[in-house]
């Protein structure tokens, strides 16, 4: 009971680190550009893994290489989406609320996928989640702003790429899957960015700073900290404590940019934020809920 509480504590830690990941990106891309920001990001995370998938890498053959490839040019897609998001908006907290439908959006790319009808409970929290977005986009009328398309379409290429990776992750070591999802992300990132962004001439010496705040602290030790967390705490548990996220990235988003949010907004989170509680208690939550 003592370790599944402290565990508890490492993951919302975890979910604190994640959100600030948000702020730390959006202050690198100042002076970086956003595509070349994620390649560098995700290629000198790869190189970091190398040493621990030697082995398994020269085992592999070319199919599995090629197919762990293929996942990391969804992953690719789905990083450089949200990072062309996060540069055009001013309001991370509501992508980070939109983001989180990526989850209630997996069972449903399952379904047309591999034929996996989704769970009852997945027909009742999708309207909530849909009404969540709908109130997202009321303001004098219905107004959907670039930002919130280019978050909903991160969400479903994330849907997608969970759906993927998750059957790949059955057959490949992880570490290899991992590394190899990371260097195609970090390779696609660089070559997009020679291609669209500009070189900057010079990069302040804080921007490399929230460079490695945003590599070190909100990818390195976020995820060691959240897969130790895991090992230790009931998946169910977990998996409602990372809703967190999006909550916490609200408050830093009103706190570091002074984001203003209207009742409509908070109408939006809040149901999709019920919408993602709904499904993954299995709707026991509600029913806890109408006990007391």
């Amino acid at each position: 009971m003592k370790s599944e509480r402290k565990a508890a504590t490492i993951l919302i830690l975890a979910t604190i680190l994640s959100a600030f990941g948000w702020i730390f990106s959006k202050e690198t891309i100042q002076g970086l550009p956003p595509f070349g920001f994620v390649g560098l990001r995700f290629l000198l995370a790869s190189l970091c893994l190398l040493p621990f998938c030697i082995g398994a890498l020269k085992r592999a053959s070319w199919r599995d290489i090629r197919s762990a490839a293929m996942v990391g040019c969804l992953l690719a897609t789905a990083l450089m989406s949200w990072i062309h998001a996060i540069s055009i908006s001013d309001t991370l907290g509501e992508g980070a609320f939109i983001l989180s439908l990526s989850m209630l959006m997996v069972p449903f790319v399952a379904w047309i996928l591999f034929g996996q009808r989704p769970k009852r409970i997945f027909w009742v929290s999708l309207p909530v989640a849909i009404s969540g977005l709908a109130f997202l986009s009321l303001k004098d009328g219905w107004q959907s702003s670039t930002s919130q398309l280019w978050f909903l379409f991160n969400a479903v290429v994330l849907a997608l790429h969970f759906n993927v990776n998750s059957k790949y992750s059955q057959t490949l070591p992880i570490l290899l899957l991992t590394c190899i999802q990371l260097f195609v992300t970090g390779v696609i990132g660089l070559t997009a960015s020679a291609i669209f962004e500009s070189v900057p001439v010079h990069v302040e010496p804080s921007i490399w700073g929230w460079f490695a705040a945003s590599t070190i602290l909100a990818t390195a030790l976020r995820y060691v900290m959240q897969t130790t967390a895991q090992k230790q705490i009931i998946p169910g548990n977990a998996a409602l404590i990372m809703i967190l996220e999006p909550v916490w990235t609200v408050f830093l988003s009103i706190a570091w940019y002074g984001e203003q949010i209207s009742l409509n907004k908070m109408i939006g989170c809040g149901l999709i934020l019920f919408a993602l509680i709904l499904y993954r208690t299995d709707g026991k939550f509600a029913t806890l809920f109408r006990r007391s």
